[in-house]
């Protein structure tokens, strides 16, 4: 039976290069994802969970940890992004993707 979970995603930082313009750094140290997905068992730490935008490919993340929110009825389940590095591409993905929202922490 599928249990809804809260995925919070850390993403790494990147450079965005456009022609004729500086490259811009987009700092996401202080930015988190969120979406809301069903998964057939809590992910533990070490974990591998797969994870979509509805614009681009699959991605990996890693869980860091699961933690069951009152407030939220439901686990949160706090990864990082597989790899070292986002492209533009997935950068903008989430960004643009409805069903991923982006929070700052402070």
């Amino acid at each position: 039976m599928p249990i809804d979970v809260e995925v919070n995603l850390k993403v790494p930082s990147l450079t965005v290069s456009s022609p004729g313009k500086p490259d811009q750094r987009v700092d996401n140290s202080y930015t988190r994802f969120t979406k809301r997905i069903a998964v057939e068992s809590i992910p533990k730490a070490g974990d591998a969970l797969q994870l979509s935008t509805k614009f681009g490919e699959p991605f990996e993340c890693t869980v860091t940890r699961a933690d069951w929110h009152d407030d939220k009825n439901m686990f949160v389940v706090s990864c990082s992004f597989a790899r070292r590095s986002i492209s533009a591409a997935e950068h903008t993905a989430l960004l643009t993707d409805p069903e991923w929202v982006s929070k700052p922490l402070l």
